[in-house]
């Protein structure tokens, strides 16, 4: 059974910078895609960036430009860079790996956007 542990949320000023890591254990069959999302409470969990099999790329509009997904297939683990970090990006980031079997989600890892 894989597991995915994220690291490397806190707090952070507007403008500030972060950098979200996910590492995989365990086995995982086929991967279709690996990505980031994000919920706050009271709201559906929604992606922020996804890496596909044919590692095409797609970013949530509010994040392009701003945020860089990247994955280091070997090591089974996944990042995301958030630059120029702003409020509204305040919420817990989960990593996910989809498969054809199974879609596996971490615990989620806390970003906090704050003066």
């Amino acid at each position: 059974q894989a597991q995915l542990v994220e690291s490397g949320g806190g707090l952070v000023q507007p403008g500030g910078s972060l950098r979200l890591s996910c590492a995989a254990s365990g086995s995982i069959s086929t991967i279709l895609n690996m990505g980031w999302f994000r919920q706050v409470p009271g709201k559906e969990r929604e992606m922020v960036a996804i890496i596909r099999a044919n590692s095409d790329i797609d970013y949530a509009e509010s994040v392009k430009g701003r945020f860089t997904i990247s994955r280091d297939s070997a090591k089974n683990t996944m990042a995301l860079q958030m630059n120029d970090l702003r409020l509204e990006d305040t919420a817990r980031y989960y990593c996910n790996i989809y498969t054809p079997s199974k879609n596996y989600w971490g615990q989620g890892t806390q970003v906090t956007v704050s003066s």
